[in-house]
């Protein structure tokens, strides 16, 4: 009986475990295309160097500077693009797109990143048709999208 309940709590504790992680857009190696989080906030977004990186939520996240390491290891939830950074406009939509690290919103305190290229530039469409309302409805269609 033991083993049948160690069972039990090592297979709920292992889906807990695989759950607790949300899909982060790593597709070029890190989070925000291997572009430092913390450097949005300073209005200056920077490509991280390798040799300052963490880890954090299984997510490998590349920083420019010590102090921008130690700021995001003191509040990382502070600094984290919303959707996992993905593109904000396309979450709306309940898609997960790539994004161009240098189209970005800091609004009400986080980080959106978006897609932009050739003549599509989300950002834009984001402001035009009310960046509150789609943000949202990214937040409801991300609750479902993020383990996937």
């Amino acid at each position: 009986m033991k083993t049948l309940i160690s069972l039990f709590l090592l297979l709920t504790f292992s889906t807990i475990t695989a759950q607790s992680s949300i899909d982060y857009n790593t597709k070029k190696g890190a989070v925000a295309q291997g572009y430092d989080v913390v450097s949005y906030f300073e209005g200056k977004p920077t490509k991280g160097i390798e040799n300052l990186a963490v880890v954090y939520d299984n997510a490998k996240f590349l920083f420019t500077s010590e102090a921008h390491l130690k700021a995001f290891k003191n509040s990382p939830k502070k600094y984290i693009p919303q959707y996992g950074g993905y593109c904000a406009y396309a979450i709306a939509s309940g898609e997960k797109v790539r994004i161009n690290p240098e189209t970005y919103e800091i609004r009400n305190g986080k980080l959106y990143l978006f897609y932009n290229a050739g003549k599509t530039n989300t950002l834009t469409l984001w402001a035009e048709e009310g960046a509150d309302r789609l943000a949202e409805r990214a937040d409801k269609y991300w609750e479902s999208i993020k383990y996937k």
